[in-house]
């Protein structure tokens, strides 16, 4: 069984296809092009997937979207960074343009489907997927089921306020995790205390530099890695109070500072966990790296062909 995952982000476009044992046999990356409006995103993927899809048999596409996204009718309600994207149809559009049936997810949710389906997170049932990117993303997985909410858009984990007062989000909020634990506010926060440090290293101010600098006692990396660590520590506490997760998998491009990261966020966490909770719970980083996108929309897929072969109404 074969199906087509696409990681829709906010520059990037990455696709492939996918079987049900984790193995991706075709792949392909466009740009996204926001500024062009959401039409033109549209007829870019389809016509990519179409030609990826080409002599394939695919039993459905699934797609991570950044955003609050209606599951059930596959439409993004609002994404902070996609311009204009408010209540726009993506699944039914690229279903009727293809002919295949289209399933739509929030991107974090899907990355924490994948990690359950692929991934870290194989044998547990209760599962965090936190993703550090250009925003900040969360999906749970509650008792094996995806933790959606009352109307679908739930675990927007990236927009849980950590400084209040602070900057300001895409989101229209204050000081929400997003501002500081993103890689867009790691640049920010080492951009605006750069005068302060001025025998630092760091010139580009790239999270990944910032971190990297961090790692080797950069004065200034290491100020902006406590102030990050500090909000995630503080974040992902509450979560382990809210959801008693098993399992706290974090992804993403920042995820890529590797234990030096993970460490100082198990060291955070901990400080703001009760005690209780102590050892109940494991922080981890995702192994499926760059392909963690595409795992998790096709993993929606699966899930959802899963899920009609059970159904017995």
């Amino acid at each position: 069984m074969k199906v087509l995952g696409i990681d829709l982000g906010g520059t990037k476009v990455a696709m492939g296809i996918v079987d049900n044992d984790g193995n991706i046999s075709k792949r392909k990356t466009i740009d996204t092009k926001t500024e062009e409006g959401f039409n033109a995103v549209v007829d870019r993927i389809v016509t990519a997937a179409n030609a990826l899809m080409k002599g394939e048999k695919i039993e459905m596409i699934g797609i991570g979207s950044p955003g609050s996204i209606d599951h059930e009718k596959g439409i993004v309600r609002f994404s902070p960074n996609f311009p204009g994207w408010i209540n726009v149809p993506l699944g039914p559009d690229i279903s009727s343009k293809t002919g295949i049936k289209v399933v739509v997810e929030n991107d974090a949710n899907a990355f924490a489907v994948g990690e359950k389906w692929f991934g870290v997170a194989k044998k547990y049932t209760n599962v965090l997927g936190i993703t550090l990117g250009t925003g900040v993303g969360g999906g749970i997985i509650c008792d094996d089921r995806v933790f959606r909410g009352s109307t679908g858009i739930g675990a927007e984990l990236g927009h849980v306020v950590v400084e209040p007062n602070g900057y300001l989000c895409g989101c229209g909020n204050h000081g929400c995790l997003e501002t500081i634990a993103s890689a867009t506010g790691i640049s920010r926060l080492a951009r605006e205390w750069k005068e302060r440090y001025p025998n630092s290293s760091i010139k580009e101010f790239s999270a990944k530099e910032i971190l990297d600098a961090a790692k080797q006692g950069d004065p200034l990396g290491m100020k902006v890695f406590e102030r990050v660590t500090d909000a995630l520590g503080i974040a992902i506490g509450a979560f382990v109070h809210i959801f008693n997760p098993q399992v706290i998998v974090i992804g993403g491009g920042v995820s890529r500072a590797g234990k030096f990261l993970l460490e100082g966020i198990e060291k955070k966490t901990q400080e703001n966990v009760m005690k209780s909770f102590w050892g109940t719970y494991k922080i981890v980083l995702s192994e499926l790296v760059d392909d963690a996108g595409i795992y998790g929309a096709a993993s929606m897929c699966f899930e959802e062909l899963k899920n009609d072969k059970t159904d017995t109404r």
